[in-house]
């Protein structure tokens, strides 16, 4: 398994996404509980931006299929995914807990 940093750009629909919030967080939930989503959550800015998901998974195509059922892209919450592949070489992440995992 390899670790993948998916990105997400939301609509500017704040009402509409503060609305599916709760069954997009319980949807990664229930990844990360699967240990596949490792850790998400929004980027900094103004608006409802991008988020970063940080997930485990055998190709970059596994790691957009693990995401396709979300209910932001369910309903069209999500206007881009970008999917890139991660190799981590620095920092705790490395020489921690995941560093068996990686």
């Amino acid at each position: 398994m390899s670790l993948y940093a998916v990105t997400y750009t939301y609509v500017t629909d704040e009402a509409r996404l503060a609305e599916i919030r709760p069954e997009h967080r319980a949807f990664l939930g229930s990844l990360a509980d699967e240990g596949i989503v490792l850790l998400s959550g929004p980027t900094a800015g103004d608006g409802p931006g991008d988020a970063l998901i940080l997930l485990r998974a055998g190709s970059a195509e596994d790691a957009r299929s693990a995401l396709d059922r979300d209910p932001f892209q369910v309903n069209s919450l999500v206007t881009n995914v970008s999917v890139a592949e991660w190799n981590p070489v620095l920092g705790a992440w490395r020489t921690g807990a995941l560093a068996g995992e990686l």
